[in-house]
């Protein structure tokens, strides 16, 4: 009960600033996209995970002269529990195309993990590198003597380096919460006039079992960069943790379907976003999202039986 009740109080404060805005590389099926977004999440499941992502974005937007510059994001990331380390790592790549920007980035994570109460908490860190090509020779300014783009006539490229800091909260079976920001360098470079925000991410979740073979699980995500808020709400009903549906609404962006499935070790989802912001009558097609994940255990079967030697009886 205190969890729900703490649940509607952090949508409520949200809620009274809530406006929309294009920020970090956004998912829609943001409860296997921790890993990019929290490190405090690394090694929190029970073996070795891979997990990836490839999202088109306001499919078939273009320019004037008939270019593509619809977002497109790919998101790989593996992570695992080591109980040597008392807590877990994880690796994330990921690329995202915006128009004529491309950012590439490779974070690495480390997480501590405890018992807390009555579940397991695992609080992180990590340091990331991000890589940022900006094509000026595809620009089209309205004003040629513009002084940013003067002398600007092909690709340049930045590298900064920033970090981000985690907690991620699990109950097994019953409800998960996480709190995180990155970027908190908010490191700038010159080259390429890249000036990053520092963001701010709240998620969690809740298992609500309706039935032996269905089970409700709503859940939520929260991404604040200083000036403007986006706010995720979805729920999926799952069946025998086999096959799960659902929705969920991006506050003035998307409603979204959501379908996914579990065969042995493989994870597949799928979701498809209606547009509901004026992008729908600018030529965008909504956007498709494709999900794959992975996760095995590395274990070594004991052999119980017993030889005696000779020389010990």
């Amino acid at each position: 009960m205190s969890f729900r009740i703490g649940i509607i109080t952090v949508l409520g404060i949200f809620s009274a600033m809530l406006t929309y805005g294009q920020q970090e590389a956004q998912v829609t099926q943001n409860r296997y996209n921790y890993m990019s977004v929290n490190p405090g999440y690394a090694g929190m499941r029970d073996g070795i995970c891979v997990n990836g992502i490839v999202r088109q974005q306001y499919v078939g937007l273009q320019n004037m002269e008939g270019d593509n510059i619809n977002p497109e994001t790919f998101i790989l990331s593996v992570d695992t529990p080591l109980d040597f380390l008392h807590g877990g790592l994880g690796l994330t790549i990921h690329q995202d195309e915006i128009g004529y920007t491309s950012n590439v980035g490779i974070e690495l994570d480390y997480s501590y993990h405890t018992k807390w109460r009555y579940g397991d908490l695992g609080i992180g860190f990590n340091i990331g590198f991000l890589n940022e090509t900006i094509d000026f020779g595809k620009f089209n300014p309205i004003d040629n003597n513009d002084p940013l783009l003067e002398n600007r006539e092909g690709e340049e490229q930045g590298m900064i380096i920033n970090f981000s800091l985690g907690a991620y909260y699990q109950v097994e079976g019953n409800y998960y919460v996480g709190i995180s920001t990155t970027r908190i360098l908010q490191a700038q470079d010159q080259n390429t006039r890249y000036y990053p925000r520092r963001h701010y991410y709240f998620m969690g979740g809740y298992h609500y079992q309706l039935t032996s073979d269905y089970e409700l699980i709503p859940s939520m995500m929260v991404k604040f960069d200083g000036q403007t808020t986006q706010f995720d709400l979805g729920s999926v009903v799952q069946y025998k943790d086999k096959y799960w549906g659902g929705v969920n609404y991006r506050f003035q962006d998307a409603v979204s379907l959501i379908a996914g499935l579990q065969w042995k070790d493989f994870k597949f989802g799928y979701s498809y976003d209606l547009n509901t912001s004026r992008l729908a009558g600018a030529g965008s097609g909504g956007a498709h999202e494709l999900m794959l994940g992975y996760c095995f255990k590395l274990g070594i079967e004991k052999d119980n039986n017993k030889y005696r030697n000779t020389r010990f009886l």
